[in-house]
C-alpha cells in the first residue's frame, strides 16, 4: 500500500526497517515469548530503526504500518520520536488482515509534539493506485 500511494501522490517513500529485522519466530503473535509480544506487551519498547530522515520539508506525512494487538508495532513510535512532528498532518494507514486501526491514534500521539495532528486514516488491502489517489486528496489540500 505504501509503494501504491507514494505513486499515487507523487510523494517521497521512507521505509521504516528495524536495526534487527524480525523473523517469522519474532512475529509469532501466538508465543507469549516472541519479539513482537514482547514489544508490544512493554509500552516503553522502542526497536532501533535502520536510517532517517528530515521531515522538516513535509506538511502532511502519510505513516504506513501494519496493525499488531490493534494499534501500530512499536518501531513507528521509534519513527515518530525521531522526527519533528510540530505542526504536521500524520494521515495513518494499515495493512491488516481482519483489525481496524483501533486505537492507534491515541496511543501514538504521545510520541508526536503537542501541535500535530495525527488522524487515523484507513486499512487497505486491496486498493488500486487511483483509489489511494482519491483517498490521499483530502489530506493534501
Amino acid at each position: 500500500a505504501a509503494e501504491k500511494l507514494a505513486t499515487a501522490t507523487s510523494s517521497d517513500l521512507f521505509e521504516i526497517k528495524p536495526v534487527t529485522p524480525y523473523t517469522a519466530a519474532d512475529l509469532d503473535w501466538t508465543n507469549d515469548k516472541s519479539r513482537s509480544t514482547m514489544e508490544m506487551k512493554d509500552g516503553a519498547a522502542r526497536p532501533a530503526m535502520q536510517g532517517s530522515i528530515n521531515a522538516d520539508g513535509y506538511d502532511v506525512i502519510f505513516l504506513g504500518f501494519p496493525v499488531w494487538w490493534y494499534t501500530a508495532p512499536r518501531i513507528i513510535n521509534t519513527f515518530l520520536e525521531s522526527i519533528d512532528t510540530s505542526n504536521k498532518k500524520i494521515v495513518l494507514f494499515a495493512t491488516s488482515g481482519g483489525s481496524g486501526l483501533g486505537h492507534t491514534a491515541s496511543d501514538l500521539k504521545p510520541s508526536c509534539s503537542s501541535t500535530a495532528n495525527i488522524i487515523n486514516g484507513k486499512v487497505f488491502r486491496r486498493e488500486t493506485v487511483d483509489e489511494l489517489k482519491l483517498w490521499a486528496e483530502d489530506y493534501l489540500r
